[in-house]
Formats: structure tokens, sequence, C-alpha cells
């Protein structure tokens, strides 16, 4: 479903809270959405762009996604693994929503960009999904956080040697994109997973939900039919200054030269909804994290049966994960934290668990590491490995990849162990009322 129909669903579910009182971009808004953190907020009334309305925390919760996708919320890893490997082209259409409003000559200044927080370089939006084509690959959907500079430009964060700087590589002029605000939650999904080379995110986003697309007017891109906001532009060989802005880990990001943007047309919705996404919140982590489960989950199932992958919101949402196994051999444990590296290459530390530990109760799975695990035989440590960029407490050279040290703890049932001794008891349930009144 679109963005605002899933807007009209959370407030059937009772998760939308409406501010019609008067709410500035400054600092103001970002600091209610941060404290209603786990509801999805509409505001009606912002000061500085008057019948504007921007939604915050869609994505903050993993029921909200069970909500919008109708699939349970235990079930949601199984049908991102399911689209991330049956991915389904998405059909084209000649007419959409998001080309409703065409706006020949844009002004960046009139979208209701954040001041999250007072160390910001600037006005940003950090919910914006990109696309562009790689000449060789095809199309490519991503996030890069983009800063206004001023009604035509903003410099964007591009992270090098990944999708959208490899394909700026290959073109000796401008690089075509579309910038899209207020898509699905599905769309979302797809941009954050991160599939092989070559496979189209939008055909993953169609898997989960149905997505048309449109081609977009002043390029040969496909958008989301549905979007709120696209702008659409070029990304040039400009640099400017980006940053300082906080990022995933909840630290301030440093200044950096980041590409400049050169935005020619915005298309938009009749009276659309701007998306607003803290940085380093909730809806930050979840779009990070959550969609690095599926292809963690894939790569441990090819050498043990893995029934469960998350990744965890004390590790950042990113740098930390908890994968269940049905433990099938003695070495079922290391087989599983080696291809949970696999995996999800910037994660940092792994926990490895067996079927009867909820691997979404931080105590449980603590507990199994108390009860379970034996340090000089239970733990792996990997020395010098590549690592994530979002690491505050990694070696970072300009230039090079990112090194870090990875640690693996096998906390499953030792293998030929009486499992009797190492099963929890539970007490039996019961109805209270029949004993309260």
């Amino acid at each position: 479903m679109s963005f605002r129909e899933f807007i009209a669903k959370a407030e059937q579910h009772g998760d939308l809270i409406v501010i019609d009182k008067p709410v500035s971009v400054d600092y103001e808004l970002a600091n209610i959405a941060n404290a209603l953190k786990h509801n999805v907020v509409l505001f009606t009334n912002i000061i500085e762009h008057p019948g504007a309305r921007v939604c915050a925390n869609p994505c903050a919760e993993r029921r909200f996604f069970s909500i919008d996708l109708d699939v349970p919320v235990d079930q949601l890893l199984h049908h991102l693994a399911a689209a991330l490997e049956n991915p389904v082209e998405p059909a084209i259409v000649q007419t959409a929503p998001c080309q409703e409003v065409v706006v020949e000559s844009p002004k960046l200044s009139e979208l209701p960009f954040l001041l999250h927080l007072p160390g910001d370089a600037g006005y940003y939006c950090a919910s914006n999904v990109v696309i562009i084509n790689d000449p060789d690959l095809g199309l490519n959907m991503c996030y890069h956080r983009i800063l206004r500079l001023d009604d035509t430009h903003l410099a964007a964060r591009i992270v090098e040697r990944r999708g959208t700087h490899t394909a700026m590589q290959k073109v000796d002029g401008d690089l075509p994109v579309a910038i899209c605000i207020g898509v699905s939650l599905a769309t979302h999904l797809a941009a954050s997973m991160g599939p092989p080379p070559g496979v189209n995110e939008m055909a993953i986003a169609n898997a989960l939900q149905p997505t048309p697309v449109v081609k977009c007017l002043t390029n040969d891109l496909y958008v989301s039919a549905d979007a709120e906001i696209v702008m659409e532009g070029r990304i040039t060989h400009q640099r400017s200054a980006e940053g300082p802005f906080m990022d995933l880990t909840e630290t301030m990001d440093v200044i950096r030269q980041g590409p400049v943007i050169e935005i020619d047309l915005i298309t938009h919705r009749r009276n659309p909804i701007y998306h607003a996404l803290l940085p380093g919140g909730l809806e930050h982590k979840m779009l990070m994290g959550m969609p690095k489960e599926p292809t963690i989950f894939a790569e441990v199932n090819k050498v043990v049966p893995c029934t469960g992958a998350a990744i965890t919101p004390g590790g950042t949402s990113w740098l930390h994960a908890v994968v269940q196994i049905d433990k099938q051999g003695p070495d079922d444990g290391r087989k599983a934290i080696e291809a949970a590296f696999k995996g999800h290459g910037s994660l940092k530390h792994v926990w490895v668990v067996d079927t009867d530990v909820d691997i979404y109760d931080p105590a449980q799975v603590e507990w199994a590491m108390a009860t379970r695990f034996q340090a000089d035989k239970d733990l792996m440590i990997f020395p010098d490995q590549p690592g994530s960029s979002l690491d505050p407490s990694g070696i970072h050279e300009p230039g090079q990849k990112s090194r870090t040290a990875k640690l693996g703890l096998d906390c499953t049932i030792p293998w030929g162990a009486d499992k009797a001794k190492f099963t929890r008891g539970e007490y039996g349930e019961i109805n209270i009322t029949d004993y309260i009144s």
C-alpha cells in the first residue's frame, strides 16, 4: 500500500497521533517525534511551511511492517527472505499519483527539511530513497542523506565503493538521479536489503507488495508510482562540505566533501505528505537492521538449518545479531558464526542460540550465554577484518575499507550433552481473572 494508505491504516489500529498545534522544523518537530518514537505521528501545522504535512516514525516498529504487509511479526523475516530470493518485476504505468503536480522551477526551500540537532550542518532529509542507473548493472535503489545547499542543490553522503559511487565512476558527465520521499514501507525495505549486483530492488519491493512504477519526466529512471514527492536531477562532479550529522550509532558523523546534486524538476502528489526520518532513531535503526536479517538467514542456511536471525537495537541495529539454529552437529555453532559474518559484512558481534531461545528477548539471549557458553571453547575471535565505517572504535583510513575485530559466541547446548540439564523450566499458564476480581 502507499505511504498515505499506511498512515490511514495506522490510524485504524490506534497507532497514529495527529499534532495540529503549530510546530517548527527547527528542532521542535524532531524533538516531538522522538518523544513519541513508538507511534506514527502526523504533523498538520508546520510554521515555516503552511499547508504542509509531515509524518514521522512510520517505520519505527516491526508491528508497523506487519500491519502494512499483512504478515505476522514472527513471519516478517521469512517474507523478506522470499522476496529477496524471488523478485518480481513491477508493472509500468503511464500515469501516476506521484506526478499529479509538476514543478518545473523547483525550490527546495519549500520542502520541510528538518534541523534535527544543534550540531547539524543544516537542513537535512534522511528518509529519501535514491534511484540511479548503473551502465552495467541497471537500476540501483538505496539511501543517501541529503543536505539542502540552496533552492536547486543538495550535498549527499555517498559511501565510496558502493552502488551509487561505483556508477558515478562509469559516466563522464552527470549521473541522472531520482530522489523519492514518502514511499511505501515495502519500497523502504527493498532499498535497504542490498541484494546482489544487478538485482532490481524495485522488483523486491514488488514481491513484498504490488509496487507499480512510472518513468521520470526528465530522465529514463523509474520510480514508485505512489511516492509522495520525487525530485529529478543529476549527481554532478562538484563537491561540497557535508556533515556533521548524527549517524546510526547516535554519534555525530564527521565533515566530508560530498557530491553535489542539482535538482531539475519536482513532481508530487496533491497535498503531499513529507516523511521525516530521525537520524539515529528507531526508524533509522529498523530500516538499516531488519532488511539485513534475510541475508544473514540465507547465508547461515547454506551451512546449518537456520530458524531465525535478528539484528539487535543494542548493537545500533547494525553491528550485532542473534542467530537461531536447529543444531545438527558439533560444529554447527561455529559454522553459523562464520556464515553470519558473510551474510552481513558490517556485522561485528554475533550470538548463536538454539530454537528454544527467543532471539528478540535480550534477557533470554543473555540466559543462553550464561548457561550454555564457555569462553575457552565457544568464543571465536577474528582479528583485523573488514568492518563498518559507522563503528567509531574501528580503524578508518581515508580511501581504505574500515577494519575491525569480530567476535562470535556459540551459546548453543554443547553437542552430546544431556539436554534436560540445559532446559529452562516453565510455569503453566492460567487465567488470572479467575483469582483476582
